[in-house]
């Protein structure tokens, strides 16, 4: 089996990993962690798997000059994406969290225009209206599921600053996968990631009765920390070596479906109406975004 193909089998384990974290996440928010408290234990816990790892591979140096780029990564990746994210879930449900996250790879074209000056045809821009058209209904009317949903509006929202964030930090960081070893970078992104999380997280992260927590709780936290963050960003760095970022952004097209399935079936989130018809216009606007013109 060729690179390509073990770039498309990470890809899709990340994407697998993040649908099941949708349901995983919420239940521990914020009767056991508060979300905020969250994001420290993830980039904490994912810095130090990253370390160890990097104890078994030659040392690498990062150039001087690739500094600036793997900063501008870290603060989109590692603080603006996992705030944004875990705040939005805390506050909506599920399966709002999975349609949006579908929202990605509109952010990449559309980022990808601003930096790199890719072109951005009549199909593409009607599909970024479209799916922009269903993420606004989501947030507007996707609140019928009320169960530890406290605020779906401003959850949602904040779930689009995440795809954007995401989508942003797949952009920034292409060059560097190029460059360096998957391991090389996430070891130094995420000890950044830290620095930039601290001052909103830490008084979350210092509440948390760590001595009783029940073992629900306990393998929820480790899920997020060991499969969330350390494989999944492992996953998609290793992809984003041998797939373009557009590629790799697609395969969020999966979240909805498996992350509806486990919701569904642990009681976490409804599939209603509202959702049915935003979930198709955003399928369809990421569909339109990313066709290829023909030759």
């Amino acid at each position: 089996m060729n690179m390509r193909r073990f770039a498309f089998l990470a890809a899709l384990g990340a994407t697998t990993i993040y649908a099941l974290n949708h349901t995983i996440a919420k239940v521990i928010m914020p009767n056991y962690i508060g979300a905020f408290g969250l994001v420290l234990l993830r980039v904490i816990g994912a810095t130090i798997l990253f370390w160890i790892a990097s104890l078994f591979m030659k040392s690498e140096r990062i150039e001087f000059s690739d500094y600036p780029r793997l900063f501008i990564a870290s603060v989109f990746g590692m603080c603006v994406n996992m705030l944004a994210f875990i705040k939005g879930l805390s506050l909506s449900t599920p399966i709002n969290g999975a349609v949006i996250v579908t929202l990605t790879p509109l952010f990449v074209l559309i980022i990808s225009a601003i930096l790199i000056k890719e072109k951005i045809t009549f199909t593409k821009f009607g599909g970024i209206i479209l799916g922009f058209s269903g993420a606004v209904t989501l947030i507007a009317y996707g609140n019928s599921f009320t169960l530890n949903a406290p605020n779906i509006p401003l959850g949602n929202t904040l779930m689009v600053c995440n795809a954007l964030s995401f989508g942003t930090y797949l952009v920034i960081s292409k060059p560097l996968v190029k460059k360096y070893k998957t391991i090389t970078l996430m070891k130094w992104m995420f000890p950044i990631g830290i620095l930039f999380n601290l001052p909103f997280t830490f008084n979350e992260f210092i509440l948390v009765d760590w001595v009783n927590l029940p073992f629900h709780a306990i393998w929820r936290m480790s899920f997020v920390v060991i499969c969330t963050t350390f494989l999944a960003y492992l996953f998609n760095m290793f992809a984003l070596q041998h797939l373009e970022a557009t590629t790799i952004s697609s395969f969020t097209y999966f979240q909805p479906i498996i992350a509806i399935g486990y919701a569904s079936i642990t009681g976490n989130d409804e599939l209603d109406w509202i959702k049915f018809i935003s979930c198709l216009m955003v399928f369809s606007g990421v569909y339109l975004v990313t066709q290829k013109k023909k030759s």
